[in-house]
């Protein structure tokens, strides 16, 4: 009766039921859809002037989101069940394309990372592996006992150390631990029991004075070191750092002004499109800016965290909480290592840097965040 009530009131009514009605039938959660769109024209309107103007960057930017939506929306269709079945197979997938990196990727900057492939655009298998991951953890504790087991704990972190150590040979450090983090997260959702995650952290110490001595390069130690003092070599690996964190000073509580920033329009800070957009965002919008900023990615992982918790199965739960919980470390990673709390690991900001795989992966993300929350719908009536 409500509804044959909404469908004969007029005007703005109707309008909205209407709109309602086609969001729910789309898979699409109205206020997450919203936040994202918000944040990215944030992403251009920093991003045109990071790129000094230019507005092919832009359009090209413009087009790999435009891409990104289209993969957000077609995400959005996949029930949970669709995506369990197929969690295993896009988890070896992603494996194989691993591998495939290593004998034949193609390298940039001392590193291997990316598949020039026949007929595709070239793009980053590590990319998958953000999505890859979660899904096969949340598909494998669906049907099991939570919290968690030993022996399952065992599995999983077998499950989690291979696309590590793969992403890790690229070598891509900041990549690698951070899709660990992706699953740890999933296990820490799970109830994962205490004695176990110190476990791990007595376990970690020496394993990360093995990784310093035997499984670090010399540039990737030098970063960490640089943290600690760059003024010791300013000219050379400190320079990223001072350059970054004076652009954020001197952006001071209202900024520059858009355009307006010199650190970026000068030269004086590198990657300003990629990693280091944050400063001259800083820089341009100042302190009060960067709080909105920071307001409005907060909001998504909020409603990220809502979403995780009304899933109405174990799978969406973990998987939900995975992917906010992931989002939320890359933006604590990205703007740690730009004002210098945090080593300098490569890692750009969700939907403001420019990038193209990592656009796409990201929205696939939301859109099965989306697929969650409209199911839970469905299955609570």
């Amino acid at each position: 009766m409500a509804e044959d009530f909404l469908r004969q009131l007029p005007g703005s009514y109707a309008m909205n039921y209407r709109g309602h009605t086609l969001a729910k039938a789309l898979h699409i959660d109205i206020p997450l859809l919203l936040l994202l769109v918000m944040l990215s024209f944030v992403g251009l309107f920093v991003l045109y002037s990071a790129n000094g103007k230019d507005l092919n960057g832009i359009e090209r930017q413009a087009s790999y989101m435009l891409l990104a939506y289209a993969g957000m929306f077609t995400a959005a269709q996949f029930s949970q069940l669709t995506l369990q079945r197929f969690a295993t197979f896009i988890y070896f997938v992603s494996l194989v394309l691993l591998v495939a990196v290593l004998l034949m990727g193609v390298g940039a900057k001392g590193a291997q990372r990316w598949l020039d492939l026949p007929g595709l655009p070239r793009f980053q298998p590590s990319e998958l592996a953000k999505l890859a991951l979660p899904l096969i953890l949340a598909s494998y504790f669906e049907h099991r006992t939570l919290p968690p087991r030993f022996k399952h704990v065992f599995w999983s972190v077998i499950l989690i150390a291979v696309p590590v150590f793969l992403i890790g040979r690229q070598p891509d450090l900041g990549t690698s631990l951070l899709i660990g983090m992706s699953g740890l997260i999933v296990l820490f959702v799970a109830g994962i029991r205490w004695r176990y995650i110190f476990a791990a952290i007595a376990a970690g110490i020496p394993a990360l004075l093995l990784m310093w001595f035997f499984v670090m390069r010399d540039y990737q130690r030098q970063r960490v070191l640089t943290l600690m003092n760059p003024e010791a070599d300013k000219w050379g690996a400190g320079w990223n750092i001072i350059q970054s964190t004076t652009a954020i000073g001197s952006g001071g509580y209202s900024g520059k002004g858009w355009l307006q920033g010199t650190q970026s329009h000068l030269d004086f800070l590198p990657e300003g499109q990629t990693d280091f957009i944050i400063a001259v965002f800083a820089e341009e919008f100042g302190f009060s800016g960067v709080m909105l900023l920071l307001l409005l990615y907060l909001l998504i992982v909020a409603r990220g965290l809502w979403i995780s918790l009304q899933a109405q199965t174990t799978f969406g739960r973990l998987l939900a909480a995975s992917i906010t919980g992931t989002f939320f470390i890359y933006i604590f990673v990205n703007m740690g290592m730009v004002s210098g709390i945090l080593p300098v690991v490569g890692v750009p900001l969700p939907l403001v840097s420019q990038g193209g795989t990592s656009i796409v992966t990201l929205m696939a993300g939301f859109g099965i965040l989306m697929a969650i929350a409209t199911e839970k719908k469905k299955l609570s009536h």
